[in-house]
């Protein structure tokens, strides 16, 4: 066994081996430096693109698909539970000493670590907190090597990805980022074959910067004019344009581009994080929603203009609402809403918010709802989708920084779950 020296040493040399390896070399250089401490046969599982599967990060990783030995589910599974709740789960009584730990990149889950206690090392709270430092580091691990990484593109997509879906994943930031005073999170399906839809936020000091677009089509030049529309925004977001400013660059770029033959629906909007002053604008897209109290679903309204690059010369207007401690802000696209099932039927604006105000009643983390709230969405149009279906959601904790002691604390997850009875069911 080893002590805190042990253990920050392992870790200390851990960081200096990440630096030349790669994405394939990582969990066997993990499993090499983990063992001097205790923890054995660690294995490392990332979720895949719907976060429906959790695949075997190896030497030499296949393509991912549930026929494989080496896949999970996240759905009635340890490692999905731990997935789902964020919190370090034990193996059942035949996996004694076994435990399956997050992989959080601050609050983005990337997939699970699996590790086996060596004899007479037990899980505590010192051993658990040690658990959650490697799993910490290797997740960013993973984020330092993915984004050159074909293996782990190969990894977690379960069939090909059409050329907009590629283009929209690589252009888009992480489905899930937090800070002391907000959480964010996002989900788009069908995500293989999303061509028109494009979500993007960023933070400058406590200004917090949400945009969504809904390009017209659903084709790779769909797919061209959704990422254009987002680099001309953050070009000129970048350069201190206010929102007004930025849906008119994002209209003449897409005009000189495509001379009013192609346009995107959009909503761009800022938060203040000091104040919960909410300013935002519509172009031809859905106004938010938000969510108070966990129970209350309030409509905001506002005049939209027509869509960026028809150049039909309409100013938009700028709104503003102030935002409650605990509120949640959703924007999405019409494919949530409107798309129908083979009854006919719309999943609803209504359906749509009830979903996420039953589960926040669930006290589920953001992003679990969120990827339970797209699962939802699929099954009730039989797998389907006739169009892209995003929803971007910002939680505002309020005016006073949250410092918790522990970054599962920060995204609403449990610290630490034992048992493994009452496994999620779907």
């Amino acid at each position: 066994m080893s002590g805190p020296a042990a253990r920050g040493r392992m870790l200390a040399d851990l960081i200096a081996a990440s630096h030349v390896i790669t994405l394939e070399q990582v969990a066997d250089v993990v499993a090499k430096h983990a063992a001097r401490v205790g923890w054995l046969d660690v294995s490392l599982y990332l979720a895949d693109v719907q976060q429906d599967i959790l695949c075997l990060l190896t030497t030499t990783p296949g393509q991912s698909g549930d026929e494989r030995p080496d896949v999970l589910r996240v759905e009635g599974t340890l490692a999905g539970r731990s997935f789902q709740t964020g919190g370090i789960v034990e193996g059942g009584a035949s996996e004694s000493g076994q435990w399956w730990v997050p992989l959080l990149n601050g609050t983005e889950r990337l997939g699970v670590l699996r590790a086996s206690a060596a004899p007479g090392l037990t899980l505590d709270g010192h051993a658990a907190q040690d658990l959650r430092n490697l799993a910490g580091l290797v997740a960013l691990m993973v984020i330092s090597k993915r984004t050159v990484s074909d293996t782990y593109a190969r990894l977690v997509r379960r069939r090909r990805m059409n050329v907009a879906a590629e283009m929209e994943w690589r252009v888009m930031p992480p489905r899930t980022f937090a800070t002391d005073r907000v959480l964010i999170s996002a989900a788009m399906e069908p995500a293989y074959e999303v061509s028109g839809d494009v979500f993007d936020y960023a933070i400058a000091d406590e200004t917090v910067h949400l945009s969504l677009f809904d390009a017209m089509g659903h084709d790779t030049a769909a797919g061209l004019t959704a990422n254009l529309a987002v680099a001309a925004g953050r070009n000129h977001r970048r350069a201190g344009a206010g929102l007004l400013q930025i849906a008119e660059a994002v209209d003449q770029v897409l005009l000189e581009q495509f001379d009013a033959h192609r346009f995107t629906t959009g909503l761009l909007a800022e938060l203040d994080s000091a104040t919960g002053l909410l300013t935002w604008t519509t172009l031809g897209h859905p106004p938010p929603v938000v969510i108070r109290k966990g129970r209350t679903a309030l409509n905001l309204s506002g005049s939209p203009a027509p869509p960026m690059g028809t150049g039909l010369g309409v100013a938009p207007t700028l709104c503003q609402d102030q935002l409650e401690p605990g509120d949640r802000l959703l924007l999405y696209t019409d494919g949530i809403t409107e798309a129908r099932n083979r009854e006919g039927r719309e999943f609803g604006l209504e359906g749509f918010t009830h979903f996420l105000i039953q589960h926040h009643a669930d006290g589920l983390p953001v992003p679990e709802t969120l990827r339970r709230l797209m699962r939802h969405h699929l099954a009730y149009h039989g797998g389907q989708l006739g169009d892209d279906a995003t929803v971007l959601l910002l939680e505002w904790s309020g005016p006073t920084p949250y410092r918790p002691a522990r970054m599962e604390a920060l995204a609403g997850l449990p610290e630490h779950t034992t048992s493994p009875e009452a496994l999620p069911r779907s």
